[in-house]
């Protein structure tokens, strides 16, 4: 995964972020609010959360200029490249909150990890999808070529249950997200080369044909409703991504507004818009806990 973030003056805003916590611990201004952890929370503080640059970041920022402010929240949006930094970072305190995941993810990272972040609210659904620059159709894969999948546990196994839903490969009864390529009873002659989730669309001239992420695909100028050779069906699906904070902020009056208006119609007709069906919304519940 890449390390590139895109922050200004990280260790100076983390000290400050660190400094505002424990000044608002003993503040009596009435703005304030009680957090879980019995500290105060100082509503006028800017909101800082961490996102993936597309869409998350893109869906934030239309918040930000067009919602934020009428509802009463400052909110400021921190973009990282990677899948681990979003959460580290919120477990620390350096940010706030973050929007880049979904649940087999963070269920995952917090096992391995001993992190305690949680969702609240799902947003959208970014459908994972196989693509290539090699061939034109599903039916054009052949026993002997390559395809590249994530080498995340959850993304992995994601993406050969998409894989065996269409018959390019056989996995062993009863696997789950969790599938490895261990898992596979028949490759059907395929080949697999697993890479960080990041890295896998600059592959896509080295290989047959890749898995890729929606946000990475976006990124990477590709369109998940048009470019994709299969794509992930919406309906059930368990990988809705979310708004999600440390455990014990989530009464936060700040965190409570932005879920609000990040499940908003103003939101729900951008993500249609914008993305044409390559981001779908995935309103209607708070996200499993």
């Amino acid at each position: 995964m890449r390390k590139n973030i895109k922050l200004t003056a990280f260790a100076a805003a983390s000290a400050a972020l660190a400094l505002g916590l424990t000044a608002c611990g003993s503040s009596s201004d009435p703005s304030s609010s009680t957090k879980a952890d019995g500290g105060k929370t100082d509503e006028s503080k800017a909101l800082v959360i961490a996102a993936s640059p597309s869409p998350h970041a893109d869906i934030l920022n239309f918040v930000k200029d067009k919602l934020a402010a009428k509802a009463g929240l400052k909110l400021e949006v921190k973009e990282f490249t990677d899948y681990v930094l979003p959460n580290t970072a919120t477990e620390q305190g350096q940010v706030d909150g973050n929007y880049f995941q979904h649940k087999p993810y963070l269920d995952d990272f917090n096992k391995k990890n001993g992190t305690h972040i949680v969702p609240v609210v799902n947003v959208h659904l970014e459908p994972l999808g196989l693509y290539s620059k090699k061939v034109k159709a599903l039916s054009d894969i052949k026993a002997g070529q390559t395809i590249a999948v994530p080498n995340d546990t959850t993304n992995e196994g994601r993406a050969l249950q998409l894989l065996a839903a269409n018959k390019l490969i056989t996995l062993k009864e009863g696997v789950g997200t969790g599938a490895k390529l261990s898992d596979i009873t028949d490759k059907k002659g395929l080949e697999f080369k697993e890479l960080e989730a990041a890295t896998v669309p600059r592959a896509l001239n080295d290989v047959d044909a890749a898995i890729i992420n929606g946000n990475y695909a976006i990124e990477a100028n590709l369109s998940p409703a048009k470019d994709a050779l299969i794509l992930e069906k919406a309906e059930g699906n368990p990988y809705a991504n979310f708004l999600a904070v440390k455990d014990g902020n989530q009464n936060d009056p700040r965190v409570q507004k932005l879920a609000k208006l990040l499940n908003s119609d103003e939101v729900k007709k951008f993500i249609e818009e914008k993305y044409q069906g390559s981001v779908i919304p995935a309103f209607g519940a708070p996200a499993a806990s």
